[in-house]
Formats: structure tokens, C-alpha cells, sequence
């Protein structure tokens, strides 16, 4: 019975064990029961496809963390040094500003040692100035009398007979050294405009635009042609102070014409009261460019005429030097340097005296501008010669040099109540 039920329980468990699907041996008392072969185990389930990427994205995302965190790390290194360097920079900088402010320092007690000496040595030389120009201003009537007169001047009295009877003809008064021996001389006539004048500018720009050998090789004469005392002495304080070292040098000189040089010829024509003003304006203007010209005669191997209204171009005389040393005839009449009247006229000193007498005959004819032509077609051109033929020869001995090296600046014409705005086109 107890086999039986062993029995009935083995029976019982071997179904419980098939049950559950496992392969049990037989029981040992039972002999002969073969046992059944082992199952093959069950093959693994596969991994789906979106399990593999998940992997893939978490090393790609791991590497994209290195290599932001190197990143990093290098621009934290990058930095850190960046900021030593301008540290070093700054410190440099402060050492830099230490050092310039020291100089300074240095510098102005240098400079104040400077201005003192400076105004020692100008108190100086102001004390020897005032004996200086003083000695250089002139009176005629102060000069010896056994000095020998220029004869440029003794012309004058062949065309002005109230002249022969004065033993000397000379400017009133010579602010300068009255140098000689240069190769040009430039003249400058002036005359009183009311509340305008011009000089002041016009020199400026003449004598500065010189280099200081061209200074040296030339003489800027200003001559005053005006009775009023009053302006003569402005203009010869405002040359004196503004323009000394020139006066010093030579290279600049005042003159004043005499008041007995002009005749009476103010009322020689019957007209109406303004024509007749300009009529003696012109004629006033005609003798004194002749007297100017007769003095700056003797002192250069060429003579510039110019007015006090005027202005210069940068370089002008080393272009006028270059300009005549490229010139290869040597029988030209004059060069214009300027296309207004009589500005920038430049002439050989030699050819002057036939200038000056000729202007003397027809002085009271036309302006001095007009007359030069005129003297032209006298002098070049030949009798029964077509006009043609003359004008031809005009454009090659009347040269004109472009672009223009002088402007006229004057508004206020020195004719009174006149204003005048014509300009040089080629300036």
C-alpha cells in the first residue's frame, strides 16, 4: 500500500514535473525507465533596432561633453593668460605715464630757464634794434652834401621842368640798408584806402613765400606814395615791427616819394568832376611806378612789378628764377606772371630806362597798363609791317606764364569810393 501510494505520488509529481515542461530522471528504484532526452533551451528575444540608437546617441553625447569640456578648459587657459598680458600691460603703461610725467616735469623747468634767458637776449637785442632802425631811416636833407646823387633820378628833370630846380632828387625818407648786387627786385607802390589796407596781407604773403636764399638774392621795396604823414608812419611802425628781421637783412625797404616830384597838372583838361578825378588818379599812378621803378633800377639784374593787393602763389620766385632760365631767347620784352594790368609784369632792369621815358611822354595820356602796349607796337613793330605780322611777333617776346602766381585780393580800389572785384582766371 505504501508503494502504491509512492506510486500514485511519483505519478503525481512526474505530471506536476511535465507540467512544468522539466526533463526528470527516472526514479532510482524503477530500473528499466528510460529517461527522456533534454530539451534544447529557448533562444534569447532580440534586441529592437531603437535600443541601438539610444546607444549610439549616448556615446555621441559623451564625446560632444569631452570635447566641450577641453574646449573649456583651453578658453580658461587662453583667458588666464590674456589677463596676465594685460596686466603686464597695464603695469607697463602706469611705468610709461611715470616716465612722461617726470619729462614733463623736466621739460618745463627747462623751458622756464629758456624764457628767461630768451627775454635777457631780446631786451638786448631790442635796445641795439632801436639804435639799428634809426640809424636807417634817412632824411635827404640830413645827407651830406657831398654825397654823389643817382643819376637815374636826374632823368626826371628832361620831362618836369620844376624839377631843375632842385639839386637832388631822391626819396624822402629810406627805412632799410639799401641793398644793392641781387637778382630781383620787387616793387610795391602804396597809397592810403581809408579804414582798408592791404600791405600788411600782401607783404605777408610775398615775403614768406621765399625761401631764405631767394630772400638773400632779392629786395622788396615798398614805396609810399601818398602826402599823408600819418599813413607813411603806420606803415613804416607796421613794417618795423612785423617785419624787422627782413629789414634787418636787406631784403626789405620803405621809401616815401617826395611831394615836390608831382607837377600841377590836376586841372589840365576840361571835364566833369569825377572824370577828372580818375584822370589825375591814373596820371598819379603812372609817375609813381616811374619813380619806383627808377630806384629799384640800380639794385637788380631784373625788376617784378606788384601792387598792395595782391597776393602770391607758393614758390612764386623759384618758378619766375626757373621759368627765365629756361627762356632761350634772351630778346623777350617782358614776362606777365599775372593778366591784371600791370601786376606780375617782369622786366630786365637794363630795358627800364626806355620804359620809364617812354611812359613819362604819355603819362598824361592813358594808364600805365595801356601804355605798355602801346610801347610795344612802337618799339617791335616794324613801319608798313601788317598787323598780322606784329601780333605774331608779340606772343614771342611778350611771354605769358600760366598758370598766374598772383591774385588780386583789394576790394576797395585805391581810387576813392571805387570797389573792384575783377580776379585772375589763370590763378
Amino acid at each position: 500500500m505504501l508503494e502504491s501510494l509512492g506510486a500514485r505520488g511519483g505519478g503525481a509529481r512526474g505530471r506536476a514535473s511535465r507540467g512544468t515542461g522539466a526533463a526528470r530522471a527516472c526514479p532510482p528504484r524503477r530500473r528499466h525507465c528510460v529517461s527522456a532526452p533534454p530539451r534544447a533551451p529557448l533562444p534569447a528575444p532580440a534586441r529592437p533596432a531603437s535600443s541601438m540608437r539610444t546607444r549610439h546617441v549616448n556615446l555621441l553625447i559623451a564625446l560632444v561633453a569631452v570635447v566641450l569640456f577641453s574646449f573649456s578648459c583651453f578658453c580658461i587657459s587662453r583667458m588666464t593668460q590674456t589677463s596676465n598680458q594685460l596686466i603686464n600691460c597695464r603695469n607697463r603703461i602706469l611705468e610709461l605715464k611715470e616716465g612722461i610725467l617726470r619729462l614733463k616735469n623736466r621739460t618745463e623747468r627747462n623751458r622756464q630757464e629758456l624764457i628767461k634767458a630768451l627775454n635777457k637776449i631780446k631786451y638786448e637785442i631790442t635796445q641795439g634794434e632801436n639804435i639799428s632802425v634809426n640809424s636807417v631811416k634817412k632824411k635827404v636833407n640830413a645827407l651830406d652834401r657831398n654825397e654823389t646823387a643817382p643819376n637815374a633820378f636826374e632823368v626826371l628833370k628832361f620831362f618836369f621842368p620844376h624839377l631843375r630846380k632842385v639839386g637832388r632828387i631822391y626819396p624822402d625818407v629810406i627805412t632799410g640798408k639799401e641793398k644793392t648786387g641781387v637778382s630781383f627786385a620787387l616793387g610795391i607802390s602804396t597809397v592810403d584806402r581809408g579804414n582798408r589796407s592791404y600791405l600788411k596781407q600782401t607783404l605777408t604773403s610775398v615775403v614768406s613765400r621765399m625761401t631764405l636764399s631767394e630772400e638773400k638774392d632779392s629786395v622788396v621795396i615798398v614805396s609810399v606814395a601818398d602826402s599823408n604823414e600819418d599813413y607813411l608812419k603806420s606803415v613804416v611802425d607796421m613794417i618795423t615791427k612785423k617785419f624787422n628781421r627782413q629789414l634787418k637783412s636787406g631784403s626789405l625797404e620803405v621809401i616815401s616819394i617826395p611831394a615836390y616830384f608831382y607837377p600841377n597838372m590836376l586841372h589840365t583838361k576840361q571835364s566833369t568832376e569825377d572824370s577828372q578825378q580818375l584822370e589825375s588818379w591814373q596820371i598819379k599812378q603812372v609817375l609813381d611806378f616811374c619813380f619806383l621803378m627808377l630806384y629799384a633800377q640800380p639794385k637788380a639784374m631784373y625788376y617784378l612789378q606788384l601792387e598792395d593787393g595782391i597776393i602770391a602763389k607758393k614758390m612764386y620766385l623759384t618758378k619766375i628764377t626757373d621759368f627765365v632760365h629756361k627762356i632761350t631767347s634772351k630778346n623777350w620784352f617782358y614776362i606777365e606772371f599775372s593778366i591784371l594790368g600791370f601786376i606780375g609784369k617782369l622786366f630786365k632792369s637794363e630795358d627800364l630806362t626806355d620804359f620809364i621815358r617812354f611812359f613819362l611822354m604819355f603819362y598824361k595820356d592813358k594808364p600805365i597798363d595801356l601804355l605798355l602796349g602801346d610801347l610795344f607796337q612802337v618799339k617791335m613793330c616794324k613801319p608798313g609791317e601788317t598787323l598780322e605780322k606784329c601780333t605774331e611777333r608779340n606772343k614771342q617776346i611778350r611771354i605769358r606764364y600760366k598758370p598766374s602766381l598772383f591774385q588780386h585780393v583789394g576790394i576797395q580800389s585805391s581810387f576813392p569810393g571805387r570797389e573792384q572785384y575783377f580776379k585772375d582766371i589763370y590763378y
